[in-house]
C-alpha cells in the first residue's frame, strides 16, 4: 500500500508540474502573439522614460529676471555683473522698476531684482545694504527659486569681495556640501523614480487587461473546468508577467545609465531584489482587479485609478509626503511605490543601504501577500 501511495503521489506531482508548465507556456505564447502586451511592456516604458528624462525637470536654470540698478557706481555695477554671470538667471537690465511691472504681471519676467540708490553709501558706512527681490507669488515654486538664487548670488558676491580684501569677512560663512547628487540634477532622481512608475504600469495594467480579456472571451471558464487548481492557475499566469516586468525594468535601467547618464552606485542584487518584491503587489493587484471586473475597459480604468495615480501622486515621486495632509500621509503607507522609489534612488545615487532596503522589501512583500490572498479567494469563488 505504501508503495502504491508513493507512486500515486509521484504521479500527482508529475501531473501538477506538466499542468503548470503548460499554463506558463500558454501565457508566454499569448504574450508573444499579443501586440498590446509588447506595446505596454516595452514601447510604453520607453516613452515614459523619455518624457521623464527629457520633458520633466525640476531644475530652474536661466530664469528670466529684470535687474534694476537705481544708482550706477562701481560697487553696484560689480554686484550687477555677479547677477548677470549667474548660470541661473537671464538678466534684462533697467533703471526703474516700473519699467518691468507689466512684464512681471504678464509672466515675461519671473522676478525684479532692485539694487537701490544709496547701496554704495550704506556699504561704505559699514551698514548692511539691502537688495530688493520682487517675485510673482502666484507660482510659489518659481518665486522661492528666484528669491533663494538671488540671495545666493549676493552671498557669493560678498565672499568674493572678502577674499579679495575689498570687504570685511562675514561673521558666519556657510560651507555647503551636496551628497550623492553634487550637481543637484533633478534627472538623477526623477529617472529612477520613473522606473517604479513604469513597473506599476507593466505589472498592474498589463495583468489586469490580459486576464480580463480571457474572462470576456470565455477562455478563463474553460481553464477553470480543468483539474487546474486556483493556485496553479494564478501562479501559471503570474510567472510570465513577472519575467516580463523584470525584463522591462532591465531595459529602463540600461536606458537610465547609458542614455541619461544617471550614476549607478549600488549592486545589481539589490536592484533585482527590490524590483522582484515590488512586482508581487503590482501583479497581485492586477489579478484582483481582473477577477473582480472581468471587463477590459473597467479593468484598465481601475488599474489607472488604483495603481498608476497613487504611484505617481502619493509615493513621494514628485510631491513631498511630509507636506501632504495627515490623512493623505496615512494613505501613502498602503502605496507600494512609496517604498520602491526612495530605495531605487538610493541604489542609483548612494549605493546599497540594506537596512532601508530590508524594511521596504518586507512591507512590499506583505502588501503583495494581501493582494494574492484576495485574488485567490476571488478566483475560488468564481470556480465554485
Amino acid at each position: 500500500m505504501n508503495v502504491m501511495r508513493k507512486i500515486d503521489l509521484e504521479a500527482e506531482r508529475a501531473g501538477r508540474a506538466r499542468r503548470f508548465a503548460a499554463l506558463v507556456r500558454k501565457e508566454s505564447y499569448q504574450i508573444v502573439r499579443d501586440p498590446s502586451s509588447i506595446l505596454i511592456a516595452f514601447i510604453l516604458p520607453m516613452i515614459l522614460l523619455f518624457l521623464f528624462g527629457y520633458g520633466v525637470s525640476l531644475d530652474t536654470t536661466r530664469t528670466r529676471v529684470a535687474l534694476v540698478v537705481e544708482e550706477a557706481t562701481p560697487l553696484t555695477r560689480d554686484l550687477a555683473a555677479s547677477f548677470e554671470a549667474s548660470r541661473y538667471f537671464f538678466v534684462v537690465s533697467g533703471r526703474d522698476r516700473r519699467e518691468f511691472e507689466d512684464d512681471l504681471a504678464l509672466g515675461r519676467v519671473r522676478g525684479i531684482l532692485v539694487i537701490p540708490a544709496g547701496f554704495a553709501a550704506d556699504h561704505a558706512a559699514g551698514r548692511h545694504p539691502s537688495v530688493q527681490v520682487i517675485v510673482d507669488g502666484s507660482d510659489p515654486n518659481t518665486a522661492n527659486f528666484v528669491q533663494n538664487y538671488a540671495q545666493g548670488a549676493v552671498a557669493n558676491w560678498e565672499r568674493q569681495r572678502a577674499n579679495e580684501g575689498r570687504s570685511p569677512q562675514p561673521a558666519i560663512a556657510a560651507e555647503q556640501r551636496f551628497w550623492f547628487n553634487p550637481e543637484l540634477t533633478s534627472r538623477n532622481f526623477l529617472v529612477p523614480g520613473s522606473i517604479a512608475i513604469v513597473m506599476t504600469l507593466v505589472g498592474t495594467l498589463l495583468t489586469s487587461l490580459v486576464v480580463a480579456r480571457e474572462w470576456e472571451r470565455g477562455t478563463m471558464e474553460a481553464m477553470m473546468a480543468t483539474p487546474v487548481s486556483a493556485a496553479e492557475l494564478l501562479a501559471g499566469k503570474l510567472l510570465p508577467y513577472f519575467v516580463l516586468g523584470l525584463t522591462s525594468m532591465t531595459l529602463c535601467v540600461l536606458l537610465a545609465v547609458f542614455l541619461f547618464g544617471v550614476p549607478f552606485r549600488g549592486s545589481v542584487a539589490a536592484l533585482y531584489a527590490l524590483s522582484a518584491t515590488f512586482l508581487m503587489p503590482a501583479l497581485g493587484q492586477g489579478l484582483l482587479i481582473s477577477a473582480a471586473t472581468k471587463n477590459q475597459f473597467l479593468a484598465s480604468q481601475l488599474a489607472l485609478i488604483s495603481a498608476f495615480l497613487p504611484a505617481f501622486l502619493l509615493s513621494g515621486f514628485l510631491f513631498e509626503i511630509n507636506s501632504m495632509p495627515t490623512v493623505i500621509q496615512w494613505l501613502t503607507y498602503f502605496v507600494p511605490a512609496r517604498y520602491l522609489i526612495p530605495s531605487l534612488q538610493m541604489v542609483f545615487l548612494a549605493g546599497d543601504i540594506w537596512p532601508m532596503f530590508a524594511r521596504a522589501i518586507a512591507v512590499m512583500f506583505l502588501i503583495g501577500c494581501v493582494f494574492f490572498a484576495l485574488a485567490a479567494r476571488s478566483t475560488r469563488k468564481r470556480i465554485g
